[in-house]
């Protein structure tokens, strides 16, 4: 009850949102009742009107926060904001899904052009997008590294992994690892997975409230509120048929609307080379995406060690294995994470740009306020650069951004969670359907109480990120590809590799560095994760050999 106390209690801080909250989450919590079940059943059976309850209350809450917030609202930005959700929202109803195998995978027939769409728009979030612009204002474009670092991990993903996973028609990606290490063992594992989700989405998330409030003049809260709903909303009800469908509305509109906000703020296409040039005098060679000679001096290591964790521990995530185990067949699998890896590449050139601009505008000389917090660097391009209208699009390409991750995010976790953790694998048709979409509930209203502790929603991600890479990618690799690998070398190897991550330190968890790492100025100058990671796999594969274990058959 912690955690829906603490959510009441800030929503109540919103008017007209409360009783709607206590609603919501007294019927997530409470599913003896049937009737209302029913009722919630026969309302989103119907799109349009689903859609238009969803307006009017949306039109309702905008008039209640201008009321009380004095008329702050910029409601032309909200207004084309409630018609994009309302859009989405009606669409996702269109092809919402009735049974378990078409909720969790769109009954495996996931053709490759929406594949690349709905693969690309999961990776190419709200971090994404505001990171590289904030990275490229800050620190250069050398710091840059989750779009080819993402890439990479796409196209090795679809080589290495996307055949065997789909070949063995599996249905999350811990179905490997409770096949060769045991179900037991899967509810250990299952938690760097899980958590990563949660965090994840809730950093993006909190990156489309910052922006919200920055220009719609809307709160925090509020915005993480409303568009968390939404995205709960449609993604328990239609499934991924429905993220996948609204991830090519999204990905579209995210393309469009950075590419408009990019040539309005150069004031013409003509001026980029002009801007290219200023940026690249004072940055230098941290203005390259690679590092040169000695550019990166006491940081070789960290710049290292932050690119492998970002090719390799962005293999396993089930918001990836997802998209891969839907598609219609092997070579589907392998062809969508290799194209879907060039489009991530492609989606980094406008957000980078605008960090490039927000870098190299004088905005004393236009007689506007200074960027004083790099994070900020998209959403003030985009207000004071722009036009108001261009303004909205904009912040449409980020609200797109941000909601094709979050409803892939909930929905992996989910069925993380439904299929290996609970009984439900027996189960078929509309009976488990109904339970993972009690689940979802439950996960998002997780996610958004999550996201509305601003402070510390990061520092979780990354150390959750670290523990994917660190744990989850040795155990992987070994439940495909190594037929002697069993239990005790997967508890071993797990319990090595978290040692040696921990080893390092973590001041997030106050814990300092307690084993002997080579540090310079505080700053360790090993890639430390990347030595856990392999540390992990090797110990699984030596102790696994050492210990076999009896009557072990190998999967096929």
């Amino acid at each position: 009850m912690t955690i829906y106390a603490s959510f009441f209690r800030i929503a109540g801080q919103i008017p007209g949102l409360q009783i709607l909250f206590s609603s919501l989450l007294r019927f997530v919590l409470c599913s003896r009742r049937l009737t209302v079940i029913r009722m919630l059943h026969r309302l989103l059976s119907n799109s349009w009107f689903a859609s238009i309850l969803l307006l009017v209350l949306l039109v309702a809450i905008g008039l209640l926060t201008d009321l009380f917030n004095q008329g702050d609202v910029f409601w032309p930005g909200y207004l084309t904001m409630m018609f994009f959700y309302v859009v989405i929202f009606f669409i996702a109803l269109r092809f919402s899904q009735r049974f378990i195998e078409d909720h969790i995978l769109a009954g495996r027939s996931l053709p490759l052009w929406l594949g690349v769409f709905t693969m690309s728009a999961t990776w190419i979030g709200g971090g994404f997008i505001n990171g590289s612009a904030e990275y490229t204002y800050s620190e250069g474009i050398l710091w840059v590294q989750a779009p080819w670092g993402y890439a990479l991990s796409l196209i090795v993903g679809g080589l290495v992994f996307a055949g065997p996973m789909r070949s063995r028609n599996y249905t999350t990606m811990l179905d490997p690892l409770e096949e060769r290490f045991g179900r037991r063992a899967n509810l250990l594992f299952f938690l760097p997975a899980v958590l990563g989700d949660l965090f994840w989405t809730s950093a993006i998330l909190v990156a489309l409230g910052t922006t919200f409030g920055t220009i719609l003049g809307l709160g925090l809260s509020t915005s993480i509120i409303l568009s968390g709903l939404i995205v709960i909303l449609y993604t328990s009800w239609g499934g991924l048929w429905s993220v996948a469908i609204t991830d090519v509305i999204q990905l579209l509109i995210l393309f469009a609307g950075l590419v408009l906000v990019v040539q309005l703020a150069l004031g013409g296409w003509d001026n980029l080379a002009q801007v290219i040039d200023a940026y690249g005098a004072s940055f230098g060679a941290r203005a390259l995406p690679w590092p040169t000679e000695g550019v990166l001096g006491s940081s070789t290591a960290l710049w290292w060690d932050s690119a492998l964790l970002l090719i390799f521990g962005g293999i396993p995530w089930q918001v990836y294995f997802q998209r891969v185990l839907a598609s219609k067949s092997p070579v589907i699998a392998r062809r969508l994470s290799l194209l879907a890896g060039l489009v991530c590449l492609m989606a980094a050139i406008p957000p980078i740009f605008i960090g490039m601009i927000a870098y190299t505008t004088d905005t004393a000389a236009l007689g506007l306020p200074p960027l004083e917090d790099p994070a900020f660097a998209l959403p003030y391009v985009i207000k004071y650069l722009t036009n108001p209208w261009v303004a909205t699009v904009g912040l449409g390409a980020i609200a797109a951004a941000v909601m094709s991750s979050a409803d892939s995010s909930i929905l992996s976790s989910s069925t993380v969670i439904v299929w290996n953790v609970l009984p439900v694998k027996a189960a078929t048709g509309k009976n488990a359907s109904v339970q993972i979409r009690r689940v979802i509930w439950i996960v998002g209203v997780c996610t958004i109480c999550i996201a509305l502790q601003v402070g510390s929603i990061y520092q979780l991600w990354f150390l959750c990120s670290d523990l994917v890479y660190c744990l989850l990618f040795p155990l992987l690799v070994t439940a495909l590809f190594d037929k002697r690998a069993n239990q005790y070398g997967a508890f071993s190897g797990f319990a090595v590799a978290l040692f040696l991550r921990l080893g390092g330190g973590e001041p997030f968890l106050g814990l300092p560095a307690f084993l002997p790492y080579p540090a310079e100025d505080g700053l360790i100058t090993v890639p430390f994760k990347t030595i856990a990671m392999l540390t992990g796999l090797l110990t699984i594969v030596t102790i696994s050999r050492i210990v076999p274990l009896r009557g072990m058959q190998p999967a096929v």
